[in-house]
C-alpha cells in the first residue's frame, strides 16, 4: 500500500467514525422521543476488485471502510406481534368497559335496582286487605308497580343510549382510521422516493410505524412488506393501504337499538367504499362492533323478557281475581306505545285507581276477601320471574369479571411485548456511551494514522535523495 493510498484509507476511517459518532449523538438526543428507533451505522470493509482480468491480482491491502448505510434496529417478528397484541388489548378494553357500563345501568345490587323494587312490589300485595279497608294498601301496590315500570324504563333507556353512543364512537373510529391510512400512504410515497434517491428514510419509517400501530389498535390492522421500503396495510385480509393508494372504510347498517332489534339482522358492519365488501375489523372497532351487535342487544333482550314476564304475572293474576264490587279484574300494565308486546322500554301502569286491583277471589258480590292479593304476592317466585332476573344479574356480573380478568392478562402480555420491542429498538444511554467511546478511539486512531503518514511523506519528500546528511 502506498503512502497516498494509506492517507485515503485513513480519511475514510475518519469519515466513518465521524458518521458513527453523529448517529450515536442522534440516538442520545432522541432517547425520550416516543416511537424513535435506535439507529446504527453499518461499517463494512471495502474490498478490492473481484473481476477476473490480467494483472487484476494484487498483494495490497484493500480500500478501507465504508459507512454509507444507517439502519434502524428493529425486530420484524416483535413488531408484527405488537400489532396483534395491541389490537387485542384495545378490543378487550372496549368490551370490558361496555359490560361495566351495563352493570351500572342495572344498578345491582342497590335500593334502586330492579331486584329491590320488584321484591317490594310483590311483598306489598301481602298488605292488601278486603273491600272494607281503606285504599292505602292497594294504592301502595300500584305505586310500587309504577316504580317497577320506571326502573325498567330507565334501564332500557340507559342501554339504548349506550348503544347509540357506541355506534357514534365506532363511526368516529372508522373515520379516524381512514385519515390515518391516508397519512400512511403519503409516507409510503415519500419513503419510496427517498429510497430510490439513496436518501435516509429512518425518521419517516418511524413515523409511519407509529401510525400503523395506531391502526392496529383502532381497527386491527396488519402489515406486509412492499417495494422500495413501502408497507401494505391489511384489515381482516382486505387491503387498506397498498403502496401509496388507500381503500376507504364506512360504517353501514342500523342507527338505533330499536331498529337493530326489530330487524334482527346482522346489517351493522364495516365495509369498503366503494365496493361494499364487509371487513372483519379488530381492535377498538372490533370491540365496538361486538358490543353493538351482541353484548347490548343480548342484555336488552333479556331485560325485555323479564319485563314481559312481570307484565304477564301481574295481568294474569289481576284478571284471575275480582274487584271489590265482584266484577272481574282487568290488566294492570300494558305497552305505552299501544303495541301488543310489552318490553322494558314501554312497560307502564295502565291505571293508578286502587279500585282496579283485583284483591278478591270471590265473583259476583262485594267481598272483603283478599286471597287473590295473597296469591299475587307469591307470583314473583312461582312464575320464576324473580329467579330469572337474579340469574341474569349473576351472568352479567360473571361476564364483566371474566372480561376484566382477560383484559388484565392481555395488558400484561402487551406490556411484555412492548418491553421486548423496547429492548431491541429503544435507546440505551449506557450502550450509546460505550459505542461513543469506541468510535472516539477509532477516530483518534485514524487521526494518528494520518499523522504517521504525514511524517513518512515528509521524510520521503524532504529527506530522500540528499547525500551526506
Amino acid at each position: 500500500m502506498s503512502a497516498l493510498s494509506s492517507l485515503n484509507t485513513a480519511r475514510q476511517a475518519l469519515a466513518a467514525q465521524q458518521r458513527a459518532l453523529d448517529v450515536t449523538g442522534q440516538n442520545v438526543a432522541n432517547v425520550n422521543t416516543e416511537g424513535y428507533s435506535r439507529q446504527r451505522v453499518e461499517l463494512a470493509s471495502v474490498g478490492g476488485s473481484t473481476v477476473p482480468a490480467i494483472f487484476s491480482t494484487s498483494t495490497e491491502v484493500s480500500g478501507g471502510v465504508s459507512a454509507d448505510t444507517v439502519s434502524r434496529v428493529r425486530d420484524a417478528f416483535l413488531e408484527n406481534r405488537a400489532l396483534g397484541e395491541h389490537a387485542s388489548s384495545a378490543r378487550l378494553t372496549v368490551e370490558s368497559d361496555a359490560l361495566t357500563q351495563i352493570e351500572a345501568s342495572f344498578r345491582e345490587p342497590g335500593e334502586t335496582g330492579l331486584q329491590a323494587v320488584t321484591d317490594t312490589m310483590w311483598s306489598s300485595f301481602e298488605d292488601v286487605s278486603g273491600a272494607d279497608s281503606d285504599q292505602a294498601s292497594p294504592s301502595a301496590v300500584l305505586e310500587n308497580i309504577a316504580t317497577v315500570a320506571s326502573s325498567l324504563n330507565t334501564t332500557s333507556a340507559a342501554l339504548d343510549r349506550q348503544w347509540t353512543q357506541t355506534r357514534e364512537d365506532l363511526s368516529a373510529t372508522v373515520d379516524s382510521a381512514n385519515a390515518t391510512a391516508a397519512q400512511v400512504a403519503a409516507l409510503n410515497k415519500q419513503i419510496a422516493q427517498a429510497t430510490r434517491a439513496g436518501l435516509s428514510t429512518n425518521e419517516l419509517a418511524d413515523t409511519r410505524d407509529a401510525l400503523v400501530l395506531s391502526l392496529a389498535e383502532s381497527i386491527g390492522a396488519t402489515t406486509s412488506v412492499g417495494s422500495d421500503g413501502m408497507v401494505n396495510v391489511l384489515v381482516g385480509g382486505s387491503s387498506l393501504v397498498s403502496g401509496s393508494t388507500t381503500t376507504k372504510l364506512a360504517l353501514v347498517g342500523e342507527t338505533s337499538l330499536a331498529e337493530f332489534s326489530a330487524t334482527g339482522s346482522a346489517g351493522l358492519s364495516v365495509q369498503t367504499t366503494p365496493g361494499g365488501t364487509k371487513v372483519t375489523v379488530g381492535g377498538t372497532a372490533g370491540g365496538q362492533l361486538t358490543v353493538l351487535s351482541s353484548t347490548i342487544p343480548t342484555y336488552q333482550t333479556a331485560l325485555d323478557g323479564i319485563a314481559g314476564k312481570i307484565a304477564a304475572a301481574l295481568n294474569d293474576g289481576n284478571t284471575g281475581g275480582y274487584l271489590s264490587d265482584g266484577t272481574a279484574g282487568t290488566a294492570l300494565v300494558g305497552a305505552s306505545d299501544g303495541g301488543a308486546t310489552i318490553t322494558a322500554a314501554n312497560f307502564r301502569l295502565l291505571s293508578s285507581d286502587p279500585k282496579t286491583l283485583a284483591v278478591s277471589s270471590v265473583a259476583g258480590v262485594a267481598s272483603s276477601d283478599s286471597s287473590n292479593a295473597q296469591l299475587m304476592a307469591k307470583l314473583g317466585e312461582s312464575t320464576g320471574v324473580s329467579g330469572d332476573y337474579r340469574t341474569l344479574v349473576t351472568q352479567l356480573g360473571v361476564a364483566s369479571s371474566v372480561s376484566a380478568q382477560s383484559l388484565t392478562i392481555q395488558t400484561t402480555i402487551t406490556s411484555n411485548v412492548d418491553t421486548a420491542r423496547e429492548s431491541v429498538s429503544g435507546v440505551s444511554i449506557d450502550e450509546e456511551m460505550t459505542q461513543m467511546l469506541a468510535f472516539q478511539h477509532g477516530y483518534q486512531a485514524a487521526a494518528r494514522m494520518i499523522t504517521a503518514m504525514d511524517e513518512v511523506l515528509d521524510k520521503l519528500i524532504n529527506g530522500t535523495g540528499r547525500v551526506g546528511l
